[in-house]
């Protein structure tokens, strides 16, 4: 029996180089494929697949959240995040959203198969790399329980617009780049200026400028 699989990245020409790649795999079936988190929730519902290969940076509907929304609803699912994201919360987002696996963009052909098949059989898989993200992360912690640096308590959307926002895109520019409504980036914003205790887009700006969230090269 082939695994069967879904693909979900908002990058075509990607997309349809690793179900080239995949097709070419006796025990792997590509069912479907879809750009953004909303469609692959949609086509999860309608084809049944047995993983979905999920990006993290989507439009509508991103990777952890669709992951997370995907899991709530089917806990069988097993879901591999494929991103060129290697910054570690982006990592621990989606595996606390219930992510099987974790790899980067830029692994072997040999290394994704590995991934499918050892998740396929109920276990989980990080790459080597993805494992020495996590390690350091932990030994960091251990030796010093007081970073100087603490961690930014937002979520990948919150951070995702706090950046542009940093950037100098208005609410509406953020809101068609990410294909939603400008109440929700409104929503979004208020949550960013709560929890990182600051009172208008200036001090955004500013606090993206000094945790060099963002460069201007």
């Amino acid at each position: 029996m082939k695994i069967k699989i879904i693909i979900a990245d908002d990058h075509q020409l990607f997309r349809e180089g690793l179900v080239n790649l995949l097709t070419d795999t006796n025990s792997i079936e590509i069912i479907g494929q879809a750009e953004n988190g909303k469609d692959a929730i949609e086509l999860v519902e309608r084809l049944s697949p047995d993983i979905v290969i999920m990006d993290i940076g989507m439009p509508i509907i991103n990777g952890i959240e669709a992951t997370a929304l995907l899991r709530q609803k089917n806990p069988k699912i097993k879901v591999i995040a494929l991103s060129m994201h290697s910054e570690k919360h982006y990592i621990k987002e989606m595996l606390e959203a219930g992510a099987s696996g974790y790899l980067f963009k830029n692994c072997t052909y040999q290394q994704l198969i590995e991934g499918i098949q050892t998740v396929y059989s109920g276990k989980k898989y990080l790459s080597d790399t993805i494992t020495e993200v996590l390690i350091h992360d932990y030994l960091d912690k251990t030796e010093d329980p007081k970073p100087i640096t603490p961690e930014i308590p937002l979520t990948v959307r919150e951070m995702e617009i706090l950046k542009l926002f940093a950037y100098g895109k208005s609410t509406k520019n953020i809101a068609d780049q990410l294909f939603v409504s400008v109440k929700t980036i409104g929503t979004h914003k208020q949550h960013i200026l709560e929890k990182l205790d600051l009172k208008s887009t200036t001090d955004m700006v500013k606090y993206a400028i000094k945790n060099k969230l963002i460069d201007f090269e």
